[in-house]
């Protein structure tokens, strides 16, 4: 039996190849680098769905559809509002997307897809107590989350970044979240279903709920002075350096790079610029402390620790940052699930039973 399936092959796919041994990521046929930076969330959306959903409209057409279906959510979930600010904001956003119909149709797709970018700004605009801010169907994906974040109006270069993180973890494989959803894909359930499954995986710690305690990080090691000693003490002591290592790479995660070069280009200020500097010395710092602390272990930077440097300087919150993640990958549940219905079978594997085994009476 191989503990966690690593290297087992539980599925063919076309959308996207990790190589975790030279640190690379295609995405549909496309290296990361030719689509970070290079293309909006739309034309990701194309990129991976555009063979799997019959009748998705293309250009112009897939962001007004888009836009279209930012209102119908809105619309939807503005009667469960106050239900829905009693819960932290991941459980919102999941319960908000639970009430969706559980179709395949291009319109159900796009309606998903929207869903995360219209609830997490409309949760934490609620958490803050402020009024909600409806969609614009005429904006481009990410700059219309940021608006209803209410950060409309503000350089354009915050919707690019926030463009080039959407792109930068639409699809990774079959990690857990992904596996989750291919599963209740091949029992034949709706896309909402499969959604669902893939936000409860996404939730736990080990998987996307990690970028946030990044920014932790860095707050306490501002708060004490000396990176280099608290990062031996936090490594002396058992604990985990997050944003640094991951189950599949053995180098350095692409993503990091991707991800690194949208922050650098977002230096719109002193204190952005400052941040980004502070950053990278603890990253320097990071690596050379896991070297020495573990030299048979490869622990390079990760996606989570410049996601949280991004996500932070576009305006959201820790709390929302698993959330953020969700609306990027949210393209990649829905095209291995589309793709599992039409070529997978019902995902069944088999359990080797280790109890005890009880005498028959008598």
């Amino acid at each position: 039996m191989v503990s966690g399936l690593d290297d087992v092959v539980a599925a063919e796919t076309t959308l996207s190849d990790v190589d975790g041994v030279a640190g690379k990521l295609v995405i549909r046929g496309r290296p990361l680098a030719g689509i970070a930076g290079h293309l909006d969330f739309e034309s990701v959306v194309t990129l991976l769905l555009e063979d799997l959903v019959p009748g998705l409209p293309q250009g112009e057409a897939l962001r007004a559809a888009l836009g279209k279906a930012r209102l119908d959510v809105f619309s939807r979930i503005a009667p469960m509002m106050d239900q829905l600010a009693r819960l932290d904001i991941y459980d919102a956003v999941r319960a908000g997307i639970a009430v969706l119909p559980d179709g395949i149709a291009p319109d159900d797709t796009l309606r998903l897809i929207a869903a995360p970018a219209v609830l997490t700004p409309l949760m934490l605009r609620l958490a803050a107590g402020q009024r909600p801010i409806e969609p614009d169907a005429a904006r481009r994906h990410a700059a219309d989350c940021l608006a209803m974040l209410g950060r409309h109006g503000e350089d354009e270069r915050l919707a690019c970044a926030l463009d080039t993180y959407l792109g930068t973890v639409c699809d990774h494989g079959l990690n857990a979240s992904t596996f989750a959803a291919r599963v209740v894909a091949s029992t034949r359930a709706g896309l909402t279903s499969s959604v669902l499954a893939g936000l409860g995986a996404l939730k736990g710690p080990l998987h996307g709920g990690a970028p946030g305690p990044v920014i932790a990080m860095l707050d306490a090691i501002a708060a004490e002075g000396d990176a280099r000693v608290w990062l031996e003490r936090e490594v002396a002591q058992g604990g985990r350096l997050m944003g640094f290592g991951h189950r599949i790479y053995r180098t350095r995660d692409p993503r990091a790079d991707a991800l690194k070069a949208a922050v650098r280009q977002l230096g719109v200020s002193p204190q952005a610029a400052e941040r980004l500097a502070f950053a990278e010395k603890i990253e320097q710092t990071a690596l050379s402390v896991l070297r020495a602390a573990k030299p048979n272990r490869v622990l390079e930077t990760n996606v989570e620790f410049y996601t949280a440097l991004l996500l932070e300087a576009v305006g959201f919150p820790p709390e929302a940052f698993t959330c953020v993640f969700a609306m990027g990958r949210i393209v990649g549940w829905i095209a291995h699930a589309l793709e599992q219905q039409r070529t997978g079978r019902l995902i069944r594997p088999q359990s080797r039973y280790i109890g005890p085994i009880c005498a028959e009476a008598g």
